[in-house]
């Protein structure tokens, strides 16, 4: 948390995440996920690697999954998790 409030003190236009979830207990994991929501409504656009796709899709506008280092599906969140084959690929359903 207190790497967001450094980040977010120069006002950036986008704020970069990598896995901002990697290591952290659940509970941890949820509490991350809430703040970058907030950030992302506050205005601050967000680009965020994550493997959790579940928390990820939960937040975003656009989501892209990639596959071996390629991008095999675009779209808005609503689309991501309503194709079939990602649902059960990616996000453990099926």
């Amino acid at each position: 948390m207190l790497a967001f409030g450094r980040a977010l003190m120069a006002e950036p236009v986008i704020v970069l995440l990598d896995e901002p979830s990697m290591g952290l207990a659940p509970v941890m994991v949820e509490k991350i996920m809430e703040s970058v929501a907030a950030i992302g409504r506050s205005g601050t656009s967000i680009l965020m690697v994550e493997q959790n796709a579940t928390y990820a899709l939960e937040i975003a506008h656009q989501a892209y999954v990639l596959e071996q280092g390629r991008v095999v599906l675009q779209g808005t969140s609503a689309e991501i998790t309503s194709h079939a084959g990602v649902v059960e690929a990616f996000l453990g359903v099926g």
